[in-house]
């Protein structure tokens, strides 16, 4: 679902399935462990993953992609409710990408099958911006989806 909001501000709202427990998925959300596994759109490693996932604390993820190129992104948690509900602001390191502050909202539900997640990033600045952030964002879920296919880890 692709929305468009004031003065052209767009946002993306993506929702998948997990084969794992809410409680899991949370954490491979919000620690420097779990993000290291899957943020990123390709199979480009993360090199850096910091996170104090508590309201007021800050994030620093950097990435490398597939065709050598390096992103970095950072912000401040803004609420997090273990295990459903995590919000944090988003700015990319250097503006290239999207030069305003933008938001990350990503919404945790039991389902039988494991979790349902609703990741919405809004407050982008263009369509463009929107555009490459949907790409960016259904690969790094892509990984995160993979990391349980086969079920929850041990």
């Amino acid at each position: 679902m692709l929305t468009a909001g004031q003065g052209g501000v767009t946002s993306l709202t993506l929702v998948r399935r997990i084969k794992a427990r809410v409680s899991i998925v949370f954490d491979a959300i919000t620690t420097a462990e779990g993000i290291a596994q899957w943020w990123g759109p390709d199979a480009g490693p993360v090199l850096i993953a910091e996170a104090d996932p508590r309201k007021g604390g800050r994030y620093r993820v950097r990435f490398r992609l597939l065709d050598g190129t390096e992103h970095e992104c950072s912000g401040e948690y803004l609420d997090i409710v273990r295990p459903e509900r995590v919000v944090m602001s988003w700015r990319w390191k250097g503006g290239q990408e999207d030069p305003n502050e933008s938001r990350v909202e990503i919404a945790l539900k039991a389902v039988p099958e494991g979790t349902e997640i609703t990741f919405t990033h809004s407050r982008l600045y263009d369509d463009e911006t929107r555009r490459s952030h949907e790409e960016g964002w259904t690969g790094a879920l892509n990984k995160l989806e993979a990391l349980f296919a086969g079920g929850e880890a041990a």
